[in-house]
C-alpha cells in the first residue's frame, strides 16, 4: 500500500477507475463506477480509450493519446484524495507507461490491476506491444492483479490453465514473476462452482468458492470484481475479507442480470443474443 488518505470515520472512499468507456453500460468506466456506486463509494475516472461496443461484440477501439490520460491523471491527483486506484483497460504501451509514472509518482494506498486483454466477446482490447509493459512496469505496481484463465496464460506465455491444479500453479506462477498479490478466477472452469485463487504476499494460496450462476449475461464480470475488491479493500480488515465480499456482491449481480434485459434486436429482446451485463444494483431496484 502506498500513501494513506486522512479521512473522518464513515466517509465513502474515492475510488479512480483508469479504463476505457463501454457505451453499451456493462463494462469498462461504466461497469466501474456503478460498481462504486452500489458498494458505497465515489467514484472518479480517467478514460484512456473510447470503444464502439454493444452485448454482441467490439466493432472500434480509439485509444487516447498518451499525454492526455497524463494530464487527466495530473489533474486528479493535484486535487481529490484517491482511496484506491483500479486500472483496467489501457489499450496501448505509451499509455500502460503514462499510467505506470502516475502511479509510482502519487503511489495511491491501494491499486488493483485488471490486466484487460480481451473483451468476454472474444474481442482484443490491449495491443500486443502493451503486454510487455503491462507485464514490466504495471504489475509489479499493482498490489493485486486480477487475471482471468486468457489473461494469466497471455502473462506467463503459456497455455491456458485446463483444471484447478493448473489454475492454482499459475496463480503461483504470476507471483514469480512480480505479483505483489494475484487473484486468479477460475469462472472459465467447467463444474457447478466457480473458484477463484487468491495469492498473498506471502505466497500463501487460498481459494474462494461460488456458486456458478447459470446466465449468458456475464458482460463486464471481470471489471466488476476488480472494482469491488478496489472499492471494498480501504474499509475491510485485510484482502481476503475484500475479495470475499467482492466476489459475493459479484454472484449477486450475476443472479440478478437476466432481469435487465439489455440487448436483442430493436425492441424484440432476446437473452441469449449477445453477453448482456450483470445487474450491479439488484440490491438497490425494486423487483419487478
Amino acid at each position: 500500500m502506498g500513501r494513506a488518505v486522512t479521512r473522518p470515520p464513515g466517509h465513502p472512499p474515492v475510488v479512480l477507475s483508469i479504463a476505457g468507456s463501454d457505451p453499451s453500460g456493462g463494462a469498462g468506466i461504466q461497469a466501474d463506477l456503478k460498481t462504486f456506486s452500489a458498494l458505497g463509494g465515489y467514484g472518479c475516472a480517467v478514460i484512456t480509450a473510447l470503444t464502439a461496443q454493444s452485448t454482441r461484440g467490439v466493432s472500434g477501439v480509439f485509444p487516447i493519446p498518451a499525454g492526455f490520460v497524463a494530464e487527466q491523471l495530473d489533474a486528479l491527483f493535484a486535487d481529490v484524495g484517491i482511496d484506491a486506484v483500479k486500472v483496467g483497460m489501457i489499450a496501448n504501451a505509451e499509455i500502460a507507461r503514462a499510467v505506470a509514472d502516475a502511479l509510482r509518482r502519487y503511489a495511491p494506498p491501494v491499486v488493483v490491476l485488471d490486466p484487460v486483454m480481451v473483451a468476454t466477446s472474444g474481442d482484443r482490447l490491449l495491443a500486443p506491444d502493451a503486454e510487455d509493459v503491462m507485464r514490466s512496469e504495471l504489475l509489479p505496481l499493482a498490489d493485486l492483479i486480477t487475471p482471468n484463465l486468457d489473461e494469466a496464460a497471455a502473462l506467463l506465455g503459456t497455455q491456458r490453465a485446463a483444471d484447478a491444479d493448473e489454475t492454482r500453479a499459475q496463480s503461483l506462477a504470476l507471483r514469480a514473476i512480480g505479483a505483489r498479490r494475484v487473484l486468479l478466477k477460475g469462472g472459465h472452469l467447467v463444474g457447478p462452482e466457480a473458484t477463484d485463487y487468491l495469492v498473498d504476499s506471502d505466497g500463501r494460496v487460498q481459494e474462494l468458492t461460488a456458486e456458478r450462476i447459470d446466465t449468458a449475461n456475464t458482460h463486464g464480470t471481470g471489471c466488476t470484481l476488480s472494482s469491488a475488491v478496489a472499492v471494498l479493500r480501504p474499509g475491510a480488515d485485510d484482502w481476503f475479507t475484500a475479495v470475499q465480499e467482492a466476489k459475493a456482491y459479484l454472484t449477486t449481480a450475476l443472479r440478478h442480470a437476466d432481469e435487465l434485459m439489455i440487448g436483442g434486436t430493436g425492441t424484440d429482446y432476446s437473452p441469449y443474443s449477445g453477453h448482456g451485463p450483470v445487474h450491479h444494483f439488484s440490491a438497490m431496484w425494486p423487483r419487478r
